[in-house]
C-alpha cells in the first residue's frame, strides 16, 4: 500500500475534479487568516475568501475575485460510504452547535424546545464584517440556547445544546 496515493474528489458548482494529496501539497498556497487564502498559479496571484463552511460535511462557499463557488470535498472513505449507501455525517448524532469562528451573535432564530430540521437556520454570526448563517445538518430539538444576541463568542464555544 506504500505506492497508493491518497486522493480527493472535489465538486465545484457542477464540475468534478480529482486531486492527489501530493498535487495539493505542491501548490503555492498561503493562508492569510482563518478564512482568507492566496494562491499563486502560473505567476498570477488569486485571493479566495471562505464565506460559509460546513466542516462535518466538507462543504464550503468560496468567493474568488467577486465570484461565488460551492465546493464539496470527498476523500476515499466518503466515496466508499456513498457507494455503499451510507453517509458519514448521517451516522453522527450532534449534541451541540459550536461557533465555527470567533464573532458576534447578531440574531437567534430558534427557541428552546423547538423542533428543527436539516438546513434550518439557527442563528446569524457576524465574523470579519460578514454575516454567516449557522444552520443545522440534522433533525433535532433545541435543548438549551447558551448565547444571546449581541454576545461575542470564541471559535469552538458552544452556542446551542441539542436533544
Amino acid at each position: 500500500m506504500g505506492d497508493k496515493k491518497e486522493f480527493f474528489q472535489v465538486k465545484v458548482n457542477d464540475f468534478d475534479f480529482s486531486f492527489t494529496k501530493e498535487e495539493i501539497e505542491k501548490l503555492d498556497f498561503i493562508q492569510d487568516s482563518s478564512f482568507s487564502f492566496n494562491l499563486i498559479k502560473q505567476h498570477r496571484s488569486v485571493s479566495a475568501l471562505v464565506t460559509d463552511s460546513n466542516i462535518p460535511e466538507k462543504k464550503f462557499n468560496i468567493e474568488i475575485e467577486g465570484e461565488n463557488f460551492e465546493v464539496a470535498i470527498k476523500n476515499e472513505l466518503d466515496i466508499k460510504l456513498d457507494q455503499m449507501g451510507f453517509s458519514a455525517v448521517s451516522t453522527k448524532h450532534v449534541k451541540e452547535i459550536k461557533a465555527p469562528m470567533p464573532g458576534l451573535v447578531l440574531e437567534i432564530d430558534v427557541k428552546e424546545g423547538q423542533q428543527v430540521n436539516e438546513g434550518d437556520k439557527l442563528l446569524i454570526l457576524e465574523a470579519m464584517k460578514m454575516e454567516n448563517s449557522i444552520v443545522i445538518h440534522t433533525a433535532a430539538t433545541i435543548k438549551n440556547i447558551i448565547v444571546k444576541a449581541g454576545q461575542a463568542v470564541e471559535k469552538g464555544q458552544v452556542l446551542i445544546e441539542l436533544d
